[in-house]
């Protein structure tokens, strides 16, 4: 049985900055994930909204959902299922706005770490572990009760 994996995860706002970039698959350097997220940010962002929110782009197929100012995006095989990874993006965006009670971007900015740990207790070396919302952000909670002790 092939398992369906994530390759990387993106989080860019409007004008093109990365507020997250999460890899699960060796890229070359720095330079190469720059250079992809620079061209997947293009693509997203000049994307005719009365076409889908998938895109084939390289070996892989790009998944991304638009909220306010920014653009989730997430890499697949091209054989996975497209519509699981949308999902897969509303439950991370409703989890972040459950966390900060209403997330904007500025949130993400300051608080990366907790951004990455949330996205950390949700996926797992580029596969879902956890999908219950009140698990996912009680763990968080008891870590940043532990970070206090």
């Amino acid at each position: 049985k092939k398992t369906t994996m994530i390759r990387f995860f993106l989080l860019q706002n409007r004008v093109g900055k990365t507020r997250l970039s999460k890899w699960y698959v060796q890229a070359n350097d720095d330079k190469e994930k720059a250079r992809i997220e620079s061209e997947i940010h293009r693509m997203v962002v000049a994307r005719d909204r009365k076409y889908t929110s998938f895109i084939e782009f390289m070996n892989y197929k790009l998944v991304y959902r638009r909220y306010a100012g920014l653009f989730f995006t997430i890499a697949v095989d091209v054989n996975d299922n497209e519509l699981a990874y949308l999902e897969t993006i509303h439950l991370f965006v409703e989890l972040l706005d459950k966390f900060f009670s209403n997330v904007c971007e500025l949130d993400i900015v300051f608080n990366f770490n907790k951004v990455y740990s949330i996205l950390d207790e949700y996926i797992l070396a580029g596969e879902i572990s956890e999908t219950s919302k009140l698990e996912i952000l009680d763990r968080i909670k008891e870590l940043e009760k532990r970070e206090k002790d």
